[in-house]
């Protein structure tokens, strides 16, 4: 077994620990305790734990060792944390929370947009609308979340704001989940539509019309999560 896999390992099963809350706040390791559970260098268990540290999962304090930190601390937007919390019994309210952080995030990177992209952007979004109209309907769900993940990003990234550019890794996250497919017709055709919508809104330079079709699609994708595993709307 490579140390790379070693390593994997063990920070995903920490990890997951953690999220999971089999690990509550307050816990605390040691790297010897590590080498021992796992089997593993010292080297492959500093170099994980140096990963937990850097998404603030734990804290390293002298003479105690290592202390999983509380929720509050972590590195929520973390890409790795964000696929363990959706892998663990918290992935209902880990969905939950990601649509309401696109609700508040990806209207605003629409209307914007709809002022800042150029052409090449705004192709690309035809291509992404298509694409997802074309898969949608032949039921070919690999290449439907392609589309899907093309249109989201290339809209964060057209928005001009580096800061809504930088939510692409959890947005992409988040539609790689795909949580209403076994539950609902996937995909949904209004889903289709109010892509398309978005999509001539951005290419007409409308951003207060653009907005509005992004709000009405991430109202029917939480509503549909609601109606699936049963968060709170």
């Amino acid at each position: 077994m490579t140390v790379s896999t070693l390593h994997s390992g063990v920070l995903h099963s920490v990890g997951m620990q953690i999220v999971s809350g089999d690990l509550p706040a307050g816990s605390t390791m040691t790297l010897e305790m590590l080498q021992n559970q796992y089997g593993v260098s010292r080297t492959v268990a500093r170099e994980s734990m140096r990963i937990l540290e850097s998404m603030r999962l734990v804290v390293s304090r002298p003479r105690t060792g290592l202390v999983v930190q509380p929720q509050s601390r972590w590195n929520v937007l973390d890409r790795q944390v964000i696929r363990w919390r959706l892998d663990s019994s918290a992935r209902p309210q880990q969905l939950q929370s990601l649509t309401e952080l696109r609700i508040g995030i990806e209207p605003m990177a629409a209307a914007l947009a709809a002022r800042r992209a150029d052409e090449s952007q705004r192709d690309k979004l035809r291509v992404a609308a298509a694409e997802l109209k074309l898969f949608g309907e032949l039921k070919r769900t690999d290449k439907y979340l392609a589309a899907d993940i093309a249109f989201h990003t290339t809209l964060l990234m057209a928005s001009g704001n580096e800061m809504y550019a930088s939510m692409c890794d959890v947005v992409v996250e988040v539609l790689a989940e795909q949580p209403l497919r076994e539950h609902i017709s996937f995909p949904a055709p209004a889903s289709v539509h109010h892509h398309e919508q978005v999509m001539l809104a951005v290419c007409e330079r409308n951003p207060d019309r653009a907005e509005t079709e992004m709000l009405h699609l991430l109202k029917d994708v939480k509503a549909g999560l609601v109606a699936a595993i049963g968060v709170e709307p």
